[in-house]
């Protein structure tokens, strides 16, 4: 196993809340400011933003997955038309019942990938195999269904994914990954 590569060049508030696994890549230009794990084999392309929620919430980025570039994912998000739209004060936090916005962790499950400058709103669970495309806008608490390929604003199914062929490439890289890592 290597070591993951981790640009000098992303922003990490909550430093003690930030796992990489082996083999994974986080390109330059990145942003989190919640707790972040990443699987094994994953990679996060130039210019993401993870946030929202400081670390009462997490974003799990699956093994096998990626997110493209400019993707947005939010774990907590206030309400346009109930809420103030302020950063609160360091120490200070709104109680709930004063908030009427989204929150909630966002995980994506292994084989996943959200394609370039989507937006992924708080309190999803994005099942395995689930592929997002590019300028795609996920709403909260979205209803997903494994191995299945979705798109646009509305989100919608576009088709299934061909998981079999999936899980065949799968298969080589970890093999490949085995041999490599037994010199």
């Amino acid at each position: 196993m290597a070591a993951p590569i981790i640009s000098k060049n992303i922003r990490v508030r909550h430093p003690d809340h930030f796992v990489v696994g082996d083999d994974s890549i986080v390109d330059d230009y990145c942003y989190f400011s919640t707790r972040v794990e990443v699987g094994r084999l994953s990679h996060v392309c130039t210019g993401c933003l993870v946030g929202g929620g400081g670390t009462k919430h997490l974003f799990r980025l699956g093994d096998y997955s990626s997110l493209s570039s400019g993707v947005k994912i939010w774990c907590q998000s206030g309400s346009y038309v109930d809420d103030l739209i302020v950063s609160c004060p360091p120490g200070i936090h709104l109680p709930e019942e004063l908030s009427h916005g989204d929150a909630g962790d966002v995980i994506l499950e292994r084989c996943t990938c959200i394609g370039a400058n989507s937006v992924v709103m708080p309190d999803n669970r994005i099942p395995e195999g689930v592929t997002i495309g590019a300028l795609s806008f996920v709403p909260p608490r979205f209803p997903f269904e494994p191995w299945s390929v979705y798109a646009g604003i509305p989100l919608r199914k576009i088709k299934d994914r061909n998981k079999a062929n999936v899980l065949a490439q799968l298969d080589f890289y970890l093999r490949a990954l085995d041999a490599r890592d037994k010199k």
